[in-house]
């Protein structure tokens, strides 16, 4: 599988048989995604401007809500969650996507704002790769951040929607990144990570990937 972080919450998932996916697409947050986009699918957490530019993306599915669903040999899973933590009250809902690609859980968080709960790590279930919101105001910060993946415990964490150099009033990454010991953390310094289910860590590993800058 191969995973190209493409900035903000959004990645382009690649099976080893080609299929391909790409969740939450963008646009206003200080940069664009780049031209001539294609995927077998798109999805979206929510409906706001950061996380649902479908129109970025030439394909010929949409997925924006919960339930099973799948892409060639990607099955996707959507499970209801909150943008906050007052049950949706301030920002609506959101969607967790689950997608199983190459016999490994990836699990994309969208814009999750709920409190972290025993609950909460219960409805997501068992996750190889989280690809996890960091940067706080309208998502879980980096202290809740970290509070979640130590209950989901996966092999792999890669940080999203985070500040870089976007103009939305969130936390940078480096403020998740410093709570955990040095080993964890891998700077790619590259946009992509490939991984097989053989190869994932034995221990959890902070993968670090960097957005290309087309613009």
């Amino acid at each position: 599988m191969k995973i190209k972080y493409l900035g903000h919450s959004c990645f382009k998932i690649i099976s080893n048989q080609g299929n391909s996916l790409i969740a939450d697409p963008y646009t206003g947050v200080g940069y664009e995604l780049p031209i001539g986009l294609k995927a077998d699918a798109v999805t979206t957490s929510h409906a706001h401007f950061d996380h649902s530019y479908i129109q970025a993306v030439q394909t010929n599915t949409v997925i924006c809500t919960p339930g099973v669903h799948s892409v060639g040999d990607i099955q996707i899973s959507g499970v209801s969650s909150w943008h906050d933590e007052q049950n949706g009250y301030l920002r609506g809902a959101n969607i967790i996507y689950k997608f199983t690609v190459d016999e490994m859980v990836v699990c994309h968080l969208g814009d999750l704002g709920e409190k972290v709960s025993a609950e909460l790590a219960e409805r997501i279930g068992k996750v190889d790769i989280l690809l996890l919101p960091v940067g706080g105001t309208y998502t879980i910060d980096a202290q809740q951040a970290k509070k979640l993946a130590e209950r989901i415990a996966p092999s792999v964490i890669i940080p999203m929607h985070f500040k870089g150099d976007g103009k939305l009033d969130i936390s940078d990454v480096s403020v998740f990144l410093k709570q955990f010991p040095a080993a964890v953390v891998c700077e790619m310094n590259s946009d992509t990570y490939e991984i097989n289910k053989q190869n994932l860590p034995a221990m959890m590993q902070i993968i670090y990937l960097e957005r290309k800058k087309y613009d």
